[in-house]
């Protein structure tokens, strides 16, 4: 690890100090404890979920209560258009197109961020302590909503600063590594309410093993199976051979088991929790029916996660692999699959390939989304075990240690290059 690796790191590591110190900076104007007795009150649903990606930012109502989800919902509306819409996606293919994407991603950001934050704003008015106390404590209701609006606009518009900052200048994705940092941030919490548990009597330590054994392969199955890929074997002609003798030509196409990435099970939880957490605020007898049966502790709701899990896998699968754009750059570069025509009949086979490899990642995802609340369920978790946050966790620090070791490696190559010359 030379001296320019470690600087990256620092810088990354320095990043995401100050994301965690920003969370600790709440919006002038609110009572801290009673928005945080409203989100103890509400971690099995969408509320739940939201704090646990703001890295509990949200629970303080901290100036990134936010988080970064404002600028990753961006980027998928974007992903989605550029799929749907060909400009678009020929935009996006252009380094001088990529700049104006990229704009407009943070122009999206920010609009998304000002809707979220003046519906925050406005539904904290309703929000009070089990003393009646109310969440907001300034006198002027709508100079709070501005002044709340402003500081969380900034806080988001900070944090899609920082992510961007560790991309280009520290190691891996900024905005993964955000959201790492924050469900993270979570672990020294869990470890100290279980502990305590274990102290009073209340857990056994029989039953801390086997939770602790049951962590352990949930993750090994997630590292197994996010490392796994399909390799197709690629021929190249002998003159495309010649010409690239000293260089390194990729003789596979790889193709990822898990090609949807961790967007399947976020959209499947935030689709069901939504109408969860609208529902609790009726008193109407049939509504309140409805809401029991669709909450996260039942087995139909988890039934219904399971389902859209494996949905999401397939549509986001259709938009992340393009197999179209495969053929036609191995055709251009004078590569072929061994027993498939070039051009269409390669789309077709990769097609095919990509669709068997989703069936089984998406069975997958469901299994991870769903078996961790069994474990909830049966064994009486003091903290919530989150197949997601576990999949996200596990996927960004697989891609970090790439990203680090072929920095590593490129640093060698120049190293024995600049021996050699």
């Amino acid at each position: 690890m030379n001296k320019s690796l470690r600087n990256k790191i620092l810088i990354t590591l320095g990043f995401l100090f100050a994301y965690r110190l920003l969370a600790y900076v709440p919006v002038p104007g609110v009572d801290v404890e009673v928005i945080k007795q409203f989100f103890q009150n509400n971690s099995n649903n969408a509320f739940g979920m939201f704090n646990m990606f703001s890295g509990n930012a949200a629970e303080r109502f901290s100036v990134i209560s936010l988080g970064i989800m404002p600028y990753i919902t961006a980027s998928i509306i974007m992903e989605l258009l550029a799929a749907t819409f060909p400009n678009l996606g020929k935009l996006k293919k252009e380094r001088d197109g990529m700049q104006k994407y990229m704009q407009i991603i943070r122009y999206a950001t920010i609009a998304i961020a000002m809707v979220q934050s003046i519906g925050v704003s406005i539904g904290l008015q309703g929000i009070h302590g089990q003393t009646g106390a109310p969440a907001i404590m300034a006198e002027n209701t709508n100079e709070f909503v501005f002044i709340s609006c402003i500081s969380m606009l900034a806080g988001t518009m900070l944090l899609m600063w920082i992510g961007e900052q560790i991309t280009q200048r520290g190691v891996g994705n900024g905005t993964s590594l955000i959201i790492f940092a924050g469900i993270v941030s979570a672990i020294p919490r869990a470890i100290g309410s279980t502990v305590n548990l274990v102290n009073t009597g209340e857990m056994n330590v029989l039953k801390l093993i086997a939770i602790m054994l049951i962590i352990l392969a949930t993750i090994g199955a997630i590292l197994y199976v996010e490392l796994g890929e399909r390799r197709i074997p690629v021929s190249f002609s002998r003159k495309v051979l010649m010409a690239n003798q000293n260089k390194r030509i990729m003789n596979y196409v790889p193709i990822k088991l898990n090609l949807s990435g961790v967007i399947p099970p976020i959209f499947a939880s935030a689709i069901l929790m939504f109408p969860t957490t609208i529902l609790q605020a009726s008193t109407n007898p049939i509504i309140q029916k409805i809401h029991d049966f669709l909450s996260p502790s039942n087995y139909f709701f988890n039934f219904l996660t399971f389902v859209l899990v494996i949905f999401f896998a397939y549509f986001y699968a259709s938009i992340a692999f393009n197999s179209k754009d495969i053929s036609e750059n191995l055709k251009k570069q004078g590569g072929f699959i061994p027993g498939i025509r070039p051009g269409e009949g390669t789309a077709s086979f990769l097609n095919e390939v990509a669709s068997r490899l989703t069936f089984w990642g998406s069975i997958y995802l469901g299994l991870v989304t769903v078996i961790p609340w069994l474990l909830v369920k049966f064994m009486g978790v003091p903290f919530y075990f989150g197949g997601t946050s576990v999949l996200i966790v596990v996927s960004v620090a697989l891609d970090t240690m790439r990203r680090i070791e072929a920095q590593i490696y490129m640093n060698k190559y120049q190293t024995l290059s600049a021996v050699g010359l």
